[in-house]
């Protein structure tokens, strides 16, 4: 399995992926979306933003803790996949919900810490996709490139904290997501500490 090629995989998380938003962008423009269809748009965006998100930065984690090399494959199709959630939550809000009024707009980043966080993260993911590339990789070096990339984590959480401050008494759901983030990061640690140690042992003394 850790040896396949699996050329078909990205091409199917990409289709998959998207599927929903068209779904969404269909059930819209037909009027199918409900009594309130641009806060069901926001809803859905936001919420699939934030868990393609994780599940771009659970690939790691996953495999390092099961020797798995696929997931490492699909890793920048899901961060592009987030990247375009979450850049539809923003159209969302920014054309159907304040009909492009840039001064209302800036009131609410200014004003309103749930939209002041998610703005955040928003801006954040646009370098992570703008340098998502192998031309981008080579570019900045690989190092530089990691560092910067380890901002999807910050997006993550700042995520997380928007949809606890959007969704104000039913917590269950983003507490949920923060569980699986803090999960991840201990694994990302925990391999570190482990690097860490060996290297330490295998210095001469």
């Amino acid at each position: 399995m850790a040896s396949t090629k699996l050329p078909w995989l990205n091409p199917a998380i990409a289709v998959g992926g998207l599927s929903p938003l068209l779904l969404l962008a269909v059930q819209g423009a037909q009027g199918q979306l409900g009594a309130n269809g641009i806060e069901f748009a926001l809803n859905q965006t936001g919420l699939f933003a934030l868990a393609v998100l994780v599940g771009s930065l659970a690939c790691t984690p996953v495999r390092l803790v099961t020797g798995w090399t696929w997931p490492a494959r699909i890793r920048r199709t899901l961060g592009l996949l987030a990247f375009t959630y979450a850049a539809a939550h923003f159209l969302t809000y920014a054309v159907l919900d304040q009909g492009l009024d840039v001064r209302a707009m800036a009131e609410d980043v200014f004003t309103r810490p749930f939209i002041t966080v998610g703005f955040t993260a928003l801006m954040l993911l646009v370098p992570l996709a703008v340098t998502s590339t192998n031309t981008w990789v080579r570019r900045l070096g690989f190092p530089t490139w990691q560092r910067l990339h380890r901002l999807a984590y910050v997006a993550a959480v700042l995520g997380v904290v928007h949809f606890v401050w959007r969704v104000k008494k039913d917590v269950t759901e983003p507490v949920l997501y923060g569980a699986v983030l803090a999960l991840l990061f201990a694994v990302r640690v925990g391999e570190a500490l482990r690097k860490r140690r060996a290297l330490a042992r295998e210095r001469p003394a």
